[in-house]
């Protein structure tokens, strides 16, 4: 009878993937409606901000800065000469023919002395002495050889006493090259992939923190008992992807008011190869798998940890780990069809980066579907290498106990 009631039990339980939905409903409904979701939400606000104000400051500051300008010191026919030279050269050229401040008009055999005027005037960057045969730059060594190339055509110029004629330049432009094009989705695959790394990193960590209260609460361990540890982390984890997804729809939303806002001074970013839409997909579906992949890590080390500081401990070296495998990654981008990048690609927490970006560069779709299905194979035994570490290291004592009485009431039954 006994037996007959404990297969009944077994038999009664809930399935492994019914339980993982009980648990990812019970965790969505409570943190979704929560008072902190509301500051989750608000937490990327913040640092938007912070870089708006610093990007305002600093072009204030860019243009309040005095121009460095070139000082001359030279005879006045030779100083009169460059001024017209440079009024010539200033509409081809532009900003490339430094600014020229007159310092001093010379009489002949009169000398400068170049270095004391770069230590007291103010805005001048470097001084011209010399002649328009032998002209002399003075000023520090990087800026020099700069303007090396614009002095010389200046004196050229100023020299020749007359107007060199420059040919017009008949444009015609063209929508992109093959060059232009290829870098363009570099560009674009390389701010994908940023992207993606950021939610990643931003939104993983709630996993721990989630397990860690709940560890100690004991809610951890009633849930256990009642069913499969699998169910349980594959609960949690879907609850936090269903969580994380609601705070990036909440903010693309934003985002986009934004960029109908001041759309016209945002970065334009090159057509990906699979176009936009699929592109935008493919970033939700790898979003999910890396966050599954490394939120499945995590829940192995939340379940191996007591307090939040062992959770930072264990934490920082593979948060460390993920900054490597995204640098591998964005490297192994700029190598395509080489032995990097298909490491890259086969190595289970670089392939949601290595793919997303190929999916910028390249149009084929069917190695993103074999790339998805190998992902979600390794986020399920991730999750069932975490639950049995969870079973052998925290709950190593139940099934033993469990055991033992198992023995006792055999032994009575016997009797």
């Amino acid at each position: 009878m006994s037996d007959k009631t404990r297969t009944g039990t077994r038999t009664g339980r809930l399935s492994v993937l019914a339980a993982a939905w009980v648990v990812a409903r019970r965790d969505f409904t409570a943190i979704l409606f929560s008072r902190s979701f509301f500051f989750f939400l608000l937490g990327p606000l913040f640092p938007v901000i912070v870089g708006a104000l610093a990007g305002s400051v600093g072009a204030r500051v860019q243009a309040s800065a005095e121009q460095p300008g070139l000082g001359v010191a030279m005879s006045a026919a030779d100083v009169d000469a460059l001024s017209a030279a440079r009024a010539r050269l200033v509409p081809a050229l532009g900003d490339a023919i430094p600014n020229l401040i007159v310092l001093e008009k010379l009489a002949p055999g009169q000398t400068f002395d170049a270095r004391a005027a770069l230590a007291g005037k103010k805005g001048i960057a470097a001084v011209l002495t010399g002649t328009l045969a032998e002209p002399v730059l003075t000023g520090p060594d990087g800026l020099i050889g700069n303007w090396r190339g614009p002095v010389s055509m200046l004196a050229v110029q100023a020299r020749s006493g007359h107007v060199i004629a420059y040919p017009e330049i008949a444009l015609q432009p063209v929508a992109t090259s093959s060059a232009g094009e290829r870098r363009g989705r570099l560009t674009t695959a390389q701010s994908a992939q940023m992207m993606l790394f950021l939610l990643t990193m931003m939104l993983a960590g709630m996993v721990l923190s989630n397990l860690v209260e709940e560890k100690g609460n004991k809610i951890i361990e009633v849930l256990a008992a009642a069913i499969p540890m699998d169910s349980v982390f594959f609960g949690k984890l879907f609850a936090m992807l269903g969580v994380s997804l609601v705070g990036i729809g909440t903010w693309a939303a934003a985002g986009s008011l934004v960029f109908l806002l001041g759309g016209s001074h945002l970065p334009h970013l090159a057509e990906p190869a699979v176009g936009w839409p699929m592109l935008i997909g493919l970033g939700v579906v790898y979003f999910a798998m890396a966050y599954l992949l490394l939120g499945s890590v995590f829940l192995s080390i939340g379940s191996m940890a007591t307090t939040v500081r062992e959770v930072q401990t264990l934490s920082m070296p593979v948060t460390m780990l993920q900054l490597m495998v995204f640098f591998f990654a964005s490297f192994a981008m700029t190598q395509p069809g080489s032995m990097v990048e298909t490491a890259a690609l086969i190595f289970p927490f670089s392939s949601p980066f290595a793919m997303l970006a190929r999916g910028a560069q390249d149009p084929a779709i069917l190695p993103h579907v074999l790339a998805i299905g190998w992902q979600a194979l390794w986020v399920v035994v991730l999750v069932r290498i975490g639950a049995r570490l969870f079973r052998s290291r925290v709950m190593k004592s139940g099934p033993a106990r469990a055991g033992k009485r198992t023995k006792a009431r055999r032994a009575a039954e016997a009797v």
